[in-house]
């Protein structure tokens, strides 16, 4: 284990340090994800998993392990065990960001942002012979028409967000301690008119995972989640999620990455092959001619090639053309680099980024030659030997 580094067990209810120096030899690098929860997995030998925590549970436990990576005193990754499997003298622990902890946990409350509201006619029964005029007032008072329908209370998209992490956590035993960024998106979900209405109801069964990335997806936005040592405290980790307005990061001229400095490998250089196309339709609720769909082009002198894409949850013409869009966005993009390792230097200092960020990548491909374009980190990886991997997507494949 490089020097500096160090694994550290939690209890994951309530949380109490378990050991602070788990004995872990990798066999996947701790990766943080934008917008996911990220993985670690690694090896324990001999037989510590037997050890015993002074809650008389053993101390690495699925669901009941909380497993951090600190580098020099920083945490630097943080998850749940959720698979332990044994062979011998060996025990194999996988780790999962606290993000992935809502999948498969049904939501059983009942939300709705703009609803249909028809109001009470508060002329009914007063023309019990359909002849337009009040019941006894033939020729003098006709009776008004009944009030309109109107679009009920809209959530902003962050409030529901936040309304289902709340839902997970406040069930028993469900609290993982995860705290959820307070602003506001600033785009409220369903019609304003009450046509289209958000809604998440306990009789369809929700998965809250698949909720929340259906959110973010769908509007879109940005979420990272992140661990520190609490201010102040020796033993106490703060979990957060942060949320991005429309988008986590930014554009960093201040950093370089270029091969022959700090750039020590490249993945294959990759085009799009048979992913390619420059029109897209979005089929979503709905069977025959009442599905609801939308249709999109980005032509660029290239041949027309089509994607269909499927999706019953979405109803709204915007939610339609946002998926769109979205696939458009990554259809259409040229040669990127779909990652690189990199190591700690002057150019980008280990810690210097952040998920979500622009970078310049400068490198040559062959039967290609240079190329300089600037890529988003949307996940990091990094290694006991004094190196990371970013993986990378083409900025300009991102719809904002």
């Amino acid at each position: 284990m490089p020097k500096g580094w160090r694994f550290i067990a939690q209890r994951a209810l309530p949380e109490a340090i378990l050991d602070w120096d788990v004995p872990l030899s990798l066999s996947s690098n701790p990766k943080r994800d934008l917008s996911g929860p990220g993985s670690m997995t690694g090896t324990i030998e001999p037989e510590y998993a037997r050890l015993i925590a002074g809650d008389g549970q053993p101390i690495i436990q699925e669901w009941a392990t909380k497993l951090y990576l600190e580098v020099d005193g920083q945490i630097r990754w943080g998850g749940i065990v959720t698979k332990t499997t044994f062979d011998n003298q060996k025990a194999t622990i996988v780790t999962e960001g606290f993000s992935s902890y809502p999948h498969g946990i049904p939501y059983e409350d009942y939300v709705i942002s703009g609803a249909l509201i028809t109001p009470k006619d508060p002329n009914a029964g007063r023309d019990k012979n359909h002849d337009g005029w009040v019941d006894g007032e033939k020729g003098k008072t006709p009776v008004p028409p009944p009030p309109k329908p109107y679009g009920g209370p809209r959530l902003d998209a962050f409030d529901a967000f936040r309304r289902i992490w709340t839902h997970v956590q406040s069930r028993p035993y469900g609290n993982i301690g995860l705290t959820i960024d307070t602003h506001l998106l600033g785009e409220n979900l369903g019609a304003e008119d009450g046509s289209d209405p958000w809604e998440l109801a306990w009789y369809n069964h929700p998965d809250c995972g698949q909720a929340l990335d259906s959110l973010a997806r769908d509007l879109p936005f940005d979420w990272i989640e992140t661990h520190a040592w609490a201010s102040g405290t020796g033993n106490t980790i703060d979990h957060r999620l942060r949320l991005g307005k429309p988008r986590l990061g930014r554009k960093r001229p201040d950093l370089r990455f270029a091969a022959g400095e700090n750039i020590s490998a490249v993945a294959k250089p990759e085009g799009m092959g048979d992913e390619f196309a420059n029109e897209v339709i979005v089929l979503g609720k709905g069977e025959g001619q009442k599905m609801r769909r939308a249709q999109l082009h980005r032509y660029d002198g290239r041949l027309r090639r089509v994607a269909v894409v499927t999706d019953k949850q979405l109803v709204a013409d915007r939610a339609l053309r946002t998926r769109g869009e979205q696939e458009l966005a990554g259809r259409t993009q040229a040669l990127q680099i779909p990652a690189i390792q990199i190591v700690d230097h002057p150019n980008a200092r280990f810690g210097s980024w952040q998920l979500g960020d622009d970078i310049r990548v400068q490198v040559h491909v062959p039967w290609v030659g240079d190329v300089d374009v600037w890529h988003r980190i949307v996940a990091d990886e990094i290694s006991a030997d004094g190196l990371c991997v970013l993986t990378l997507k083409r900025s300009d494949s991102f719809h904002y």
